[in-house]
């Protein structure tokens, strides 16, 4: 295990010994804005915390009562809390540490995972199991690797090198994890406080309103659990048509809205996807942007939360917040927890064992 997640879970393990009375409001530690989980600080053992000036106490490093020196606007309380997370690609065991991390409560708290719930790690079964188990308290939406999941199980498309979706498939209760996964929708949005969290997987065209984003993901949803699902599924590949036309209609129509909400990261400013690019936001290929900050972009007026993009990593603006953190890649599974408003925000991290080697 990676060290700085052991300095991680001897701190958990002490605070559940209640010696959370050692930890004060100005002796604390946290990490740098854009800084991974392993440049974590480790205060339990060497006894020395570090405070970063705008960064609340860590969850994991906080008891789960009143600590004397935290102030009322803590939000790190016994009271139900709203979490959203990246992508997981069948890393059950770092699911299952996180949530234990975050003292994830099915019948407290809401988590929205933000698709790819599997492939690509070693146990996609039991990540759908996990889901289904917690009910409502764990609420999903579904990525690119979770609409190949249900095109491989219906002879859609063929597994390739490197998906790991062969023991789901194989599974006794493959039938129901299918069902259920079908049953997900591809965009969620959620009133916290009276503010809306819009919810995806990868990106929104800059045309689509909030509204719009919602009604394109029943369509698609609509279909999904209906008898016209393995006509769709063997239909929805490809890159084609690259833009949204408002008189689209059938198998183009439905392939656009699957892109634009499981498969975008870049465009051009009128909305023209791209799908050849994966690099950094910040290495935009000549002519193309990131979906986010398209001009005029109608969804700006609302949060929106969303993983897919593993080289973009964390981003945390007042717009939007990116959630794909690598953990398939070896990075680590990142969790976002919203305190009183939507802008009340704090990372929570586990590292991960890798899974996949890029290339």
């Amino acid at each position: 295990m990676h060290t700085a997640c052991k300095f991680v879970q001897r701190c958990s393990r002490r605070i559940h010994r209640h010696q959370a009375r050692a930890l004060h409001n100005n002796h604390a530690y946290g990490f740098a804005e854009g800084a991974p989980c392993d440049n974590l600080q480790h205060p339990c053992d060497a006894g020395e915390y570090k405070h970063f000036p705008g960064f609340k106490i860590p969850a994991f490093c906080l008891a789960r009562n009143a600590i004397s020196g935290i102030g009322s606007d803590s939000i790190y309380k016994e009271t139900m809390a709203l979490y959203c997370i990246g992508d997981v690609q069948g890393c059950d065991g770092a699911l299952e540490r996180l949530l234990d991390t975050i003292g994830f409560s099915a019948s407290r708290d809401t988590v929205y995972l933000l698709g790819d719930l599997v492939n690509r790690g070693p146990d996609s079964a039991a990540v759908l199991r996990r889901c289904m188990a917690a009910g409502d308290a764990i609420r999903c939406l579904l990525g690119n690797h979770d609409l190949h999941l249900l095109a491989a199980a219906h002879g859609a498309r063929a597994p390739s090198r490197r998906d790991t979706l062969g023991t789901l498939l194989n599974a006794p209760d493959a039938p129901a994890l299918l069902a259920w996964l079908q049953a997900q929708p591809l965009a969620r949005l959620h009133d916290h406080h009276g503010q809306q969290l819009l919810m995806v997987h990868a990106g929104v065209l800059p045309a689509w309103s909030t509204s719009d984003v919602l009604g394109r993901a029943d369509e698609v949803q609509a279909v999904l659990r209906s008898d016209a699902l393995p006509g769709f599924l063997h239909a929805m590949y490809g890159n084609t048509p690259d833009r949204w036309r408002d008189d689209l209609a059938g198998a183009d129509r439905l392939r656009v809205i699957v892109n634009a909400l499981t498969r975008l990261r870049f465009c051009t400013p009128g909305g023209v996807m791209d799908f050849e690019s994966s690099e950094a936001a910040s290495a935009a290929p000549p002519g193309l942007l990131p979906w986010f900050d398209a001009p005029g972009r109608r969804t700006a007026g609302t949060v929106v939360a969303f993983g897919h993009w593993s080289t973009l990593g964390w981003l945390n603006r007042s717009d939007v917040i990116g959630l794909d953190t690598g953990c398939v890649w070896g990075g680590c599974l990142t969790a976002v927890r919203f305190g009183t408003t939507l802008a009340d925000r704090e990372r929570l991290q586990v590292h991960c064992e890798q899974s996949q080697k890029p290339g």
